[in-house]
């Protein structure tokens, strides 16, 4: 009977493929190539730019007008403008003193400068650890406040929106964001101020990221390749052309006068840096990116905590690109061009057509034409433009060239990731807004386990397993199977290594574990 039934399915399908699947798969196909070379396009482009800027030495300091802050013997203290640091926080157990004692220990007159710890934390040992190191920089004669509220609404954009709100902030010129694992260093102020003092129509000066720990395991090796890609090409680029790039979030400093008149701090989507940055760009403002200054924080070392930082990262640009679309292209303030620039470049490709065309091309249609041998993919789609990407994405981290394959396999595990966390922001589904704060380890490995973290399993393995990598590998691994014993294709060694990827994330042994408590 079931093999009846079985041949009953087979016949079915065979019927179907020729009025329906061959023409559907080769349509999707044709849509894949096309985001391919869309990408293509954005990554040659940037490569040509960021080449040029290299080649012709183009300082911010030589675009902008920049001036060191000096002393004014008349006016003493009160010529140095007045900054606002904020530290947002929650449950940041591991890392809250290196946050604080890196902000109190920022150069600037004491008297010109406000320190805000923003803490939602829930755990209340945590809380009282905060409140305690606040108390101890308090009584060094820093200028620092303790805030807490009685909710978490918002979650971190609630948090510095409600900062704002204190009476001592409406003394304050700028406002700089340090998330609770970055560490400035202390002239930090004095290299990004002078930006916003000498030009008025500056609303923020971004800085780079720098990665303390980008050799604790081979993920975080993976992440600090795609991450410096971001800041010397995507940032550098979107900088130099006074085109358009986003806030990070973070280790940035922001005109007051220019954060309320784009609207403030809104909490509708996951990106509230995003959000607050777009907003800013149309009504005008201008944004300074600062590669030579870099802030030490920490990268996510531990699976889940990446999973969940990829989740927020990819669903809320979606979000908000739905939200926001039509706003930009009603508004008057800024040039067509611009407007283009913001909604194709910056949203559509590098937000959607990125994360969507990695796993639809690469991981299902890709391996469906071994199945389906009417279908072929040409080799400038299938091999040329992939590669070149590739290489383009990997020159912002030139030490680890030799780790490109397995950048390229794990980029495709979390394509998986980050392509189903963008249809949720686009439908605005079930997990649209959720936040879970990244997990941050601090010196927590170091003090259990001596040096870099323990590699061993953890209890429950239902913590480790992982269905949808499992659901790809199989499917992964079976298309090889049959692209060895009946294709033409040659692309069952592509399909086997990159279904063991699948598999080794889909049983969690990826990243570091940490040793239980």
């Amino acid at each position: 009977m079931e093999a009846m039934q079985g041949g009953q399915i087979g016949l079915v399908l065979q019927q179907a493929k020729a009025p329906l699947i061959v023409p559907l798969l080769k349509l999707v196909v044709v849509l894949c190539l096309g985001m391919s070379v869309m990408l293509f396009v954005e990554k040659v482009y940037m490569g040509i730019v960021i080449t040029l800027i290299k080649l012709f030495r183009r300082k911010p300091e030589k675009k902008w007008k920049w001036e060191a802050v000096k002393d004014d013997v008349e006016l003493g203290n009160s010529a140095y403008p007045m900054v606002l640091v904020q530290i947002p926080m929650y449950n940041e157990k591991e890392v809250y003193q290196l946050s604080i004692g890196a902000a109190c220990g920022l150069s600037w007159p004491s008297d010109r400068i406000i320190i805000q710890v923003l803490d939602d934390s829930t755990d209340p040992a945590t809380k009282d650890l905060v409140e305690l190191e606040v108390q101890r920089w308090a009584s060094k004669g820093i200028n620092i406040n303790y805030e807490i509220r009685g909710n978490r609404n918002g979650y971190k954009a609630g948090a510095l929106k409600e900062g704002m709100k204190h009476s001592y902030v409406k003394q304050c010129d700028y406002v700089a964001i340090f998330d609770a694992d970055f560490q400035p260093e202390p002239d930090f102020l004095w290299r990004t101020i002078p930006f916003l003092i000498h030009n008025p129509e500056v609303a923020l000066v971004q800085t780079r990221w720098k990665f303390v720990n980008s050799d604790e395991c081979l993920m975080t090796r993976i992440q600090e390749m795609s991450l410096d890609y971001h800041f010397t090409v995507e940032q550098e680029v979107g900088s130099a052309t006074h085109a358009f790039f986003g806030f990070n979030g973070t280790a940035g400093v922001w005109r007051i006068a220019a954060l309320n008149d784009a609207g403030g701090w809104k909490d509708r989507t996951t990106v509230e840096d995003m959000d607050l940055a777009v907003r800013a760009s149309l009504g005008g403002w201008k944004f300074v990116y600062l590669s030579d200054v870099k802030v030490k924080n920490e990268l996510p070392s531990t699976f889940k905590a990446y999973r969940y930082q990829q989740h927020r990262w990819s669903c809320g640009p979606a979000n908000l690109f739905r939200k926001m679309v039509m706003e930009i292209v009603r508004n008057k303030k800024v040039s067509p061009m611009k407007k283009f620039h913001v909604i194709y470049s910056f949203f559509f490709v590098r937000k959607i057509v990125a994360h969507i065309v990695t796993f639809v091309f690469y991981c299902i249609i890709l391996p469906a034409t071994v199945l389906v041998p009417e279908v072929q993919v040409p080799i400038w789609g299938a091999v040329y433009i992939p590669s070149i990407i590739t290489l383009l994405n990997a020159v912002g981290t030139p030490r680890s060239l030799h780790l490109m394959i397995f950048w390229i396999l794990f980029e495709n595990v979390m394509s998986l990731h980050r392509t189903k966390a963008t249809f949720i922001g686009l439908f605005e589904a079930g997990r649209v807004n959720e936040w879970v704060v990244t997990e941050k380890l601090g010196d927590a490995l170091k003090t259990k386990s001596g040096g870099k973290a323990a590699r061993r399993p953890r209890s429950r393995i239902g913590e480790r397993l992982h269905m949808l990598e499992l659901i790809v590998g199989f499917y992964l691994f079976f298309c090889g199977c049959y692209d060895l014993a009946f294709g033409k294709n040659g692309y069952f060694i592509f399909l086997f290594i990159q279904s063991i990827a699948f598999f080794i994330a889909g049983v969690g042994y990826v990243g570091t574990f940490v040793p239980n408590s």
